[in-house]
């Protein structure tokens, strides 16, 4: 995996060069739908267009599942930023998204969330 903390665009002493204003071209809205926890992997399809260097290092992140949440922490570039990189490689065909599994039962589940509010009202 590469390290986000090395490269030309960062300075030990004044960190980020490149604001995220930069990074996402002005866009503040991504074009592809994400949230924190959508599942991203490269497709092993490269890119036809010229992507930027902040592009090829979300890129070199999605070897395998990774959350949003877990290539914006990487990159060090709010969620917004990084759901913008990650649009432009859906579009390009460089990643594939999915929705994360759900491995127990619904969190919604209104029993559910009463079972978990009576035994916290049982503890007090």
């Amino acid at each position: 995996m590469p390290e986000p903390e090395k490269g030309p665009w960062l300075d030990d002493d004044a960190g980020r060069l490149v604001r995220p204003y930069t990074v996402s071209g002005g866009r503040t809205r991504p074009s592809g739908r994400f949230d924190l926890l959508t599942m991203v992997m490269a497709t092993g399809s490269r890119p036809h267009s010229q992507l930027g260097p902040d592009h090829a290092q979300v890129l070199g992140l999605c070897g395998g599942p990774t959350s949003v949440a877990e290539i914006a922490a990487h990159i060090r570039q709010p969620a917004v930023v990084t759901k913008v990189l990650l649009s432009d490689l859906l579009e390009c065909g460089a990643v594939t998204t999915r929705e994360p599994a759900l491995l127990g039962p619904d969190p919604t589940d209104r029993d559910l969330l009463e079972a978990v509010l009576h035994g916290l009202r049982k503890r007090l």
